[in-house]
């Protein structure tokens, strides 16, 4: 695995935001689709933060994970989300981008390149209230793509 990355750099294709909420999971399956409909490529966009990561499994309690281990971290959770939810192999090739930075930065980055955004509805964060979620919102509204919103299914 290569070093951290900050921001996510695509030319074309169908990116969707995953967490593992329901809601990503959705927007999973439906961007998968997207791209099978468009004959293109997956990416599944994950951002992560030193307090959303995973655990590094193989780091001794009372020791802190180097960043290179929490982004090892936060792709093998990943691609076993998308193996889990899309099949291995998946219908569509994927690529993983694994984003060590706030959601919405990670997501409109991704937005620069892609022809497609894709995100849930609602995901670990956010308000009840609130008619979209923060960062779904901030991406319909930032985003340099068309952006699709999934709801999860009830």
């Amino acid at each position: 695995m290569e070093s951290t990355v900050q921001r996510v750099e695509l030319d074309g294709g169908v990116a969707v935001g995953v967490d593992g909420s329901p809601s990503s999971l959705r927007a999973l399956e439906v961007a998968a689709h997207e791209a099978g409909l468009r004959s293109g490529a997956l990416h599944v966009v994950r951002a992560w933060s030193m307090r959303t990561a995973p655990r590094p499994a193989d780091c001794p309690p009372g020791a802190v994970p180097s960043m290179d281990a929490y982004q090892q971290s936060v792709d093998e959770s990943t691609e076993k989300i998308v193996q889990e939810h899309l099949g291995d192999p998946p219908p569509v090739p994927i690529q993983r981008h694994i984003v060590h930075s706030p959601s919405p930065q990670a997501l409109l980055s991704a937005s620069r390149g892609a022809d497609l955004l894709v995100v849930g509805h609602r995901g670990r964060g956010g308000f009840a209230g609130l008619l979209l979620g923060s960062v779904a919102e901030q991406c319909v509204r930032h985003a340099a793509c068309p952006v699709l919103v999934v709801r999860p299914t009830i």
